[in-house]
């Protein structure tokens, strides 16, 4: 009869489970108006991150960008000339000899502490992405080119330790520049 008591118990708890993570995704969320609105530092960021060059030939201006893009070490991942559009990525290590270090010792601490084996875990690789968007500016016989860089670092066992948007103003005058 015990035997027949535990299997009642799992299906009550199965049970409940079930009902919990089925009610979990009724919540609603609206947007406030808020929300959609740009801070003065969006509007900054944005800025340091659009050029509008005078030239009508967006083709050309997609070609140059591929171009300063390859000569800085990217790779191109995906590009849609029609669309005005170019995705590319490049890989670098992320490790760091003092994390690494402090990583192996916290990783013997716990090792000793619990008596279980802990392996370290350490920023190890990144992908540093960046996507370009150009639009064709008519009133001014122009091309409008804005360019994002991103940053995804990976630990040693493959997960995702930081995802950044990269927004020193540096970064994109040096890709303006060029």
């Amino acid at each position: 009869m015990q035997h027949c008591g535990k299997n009642r118990r799992c299906l009550v708890i199965m049970w409940v489970l079930l009902c919990l993570i089925g009610t979990g995704g009724c919540t609603t969320t609206t947007v406030q108006p808020e929300d959609l609105r740009l801070t003065p530092e969006t509007r900054a960021k944005r800025q340091s991150q659009l050029r509008v060059f005078d030239t009508g030939n967006e083709a050309g201006v997609l070609d140059a960008v591929a171009a300063v893009l390859q000569d800085i070490g990217f790779q191109i991942d995906e590009s849609e000339m029609q669309l005005g559009l170019i995705v590319g990525s490049k890989e670098r290590s992320a490790i760091q000899p003092g994390a690494v270090a402090a990583s192996v010792t916290l990783a013997v601490a716990l090792t000793i502490l619990t008596g279980e084996a802990i392996d370290p875990v350490y920023d190890e690789r990144q992908t540093m992405r960046v996507s370009v968007v150009t639009t064709p500016v008519e009133e001014k016989n122009g091309t409008a080119v804005r360019v994002n860089f991103q940053r995804l670092v990976f630990t040693n066992t493959g997960v995702i330790s930081k995802k950044q948007v990269l927004g020193s103003d540096e970064i994109y005058q040096e890709f303006f520049a060029k």
